[in-house]
């Protein structure tokens, strides 16, 4: 992936388990523990969160 792909995908409102794999690199089973995880995270923090999106600002500070 380029710079500029990532500066593209990091710009979007809300990151879904495709946007997560690109990002990191991992496969389904550990791109969707992983997004597990951080919704746990953002959950008890507070946030109501979309079924299957995560904020990309938060993933993007996550990792």
């Amino acid at each position: 992936m380029t710079a500029k792909e990532t500066l593209d995908l990091i710009s979007k409102q809300w990151c879904d388990l495709n946007d997560l794999r690109k990002l990191t690199g991992l496969g389904k089973n550990s791109a969707s523990k992983l997004k597990s995880g951080i919704r746990i995270s953002l959950l008890n923090k507070g946030y109501q969160l979309p079924s299957k999106l995560l904020p990309m600002n938060e993933v993007v500070n996550y990792l």
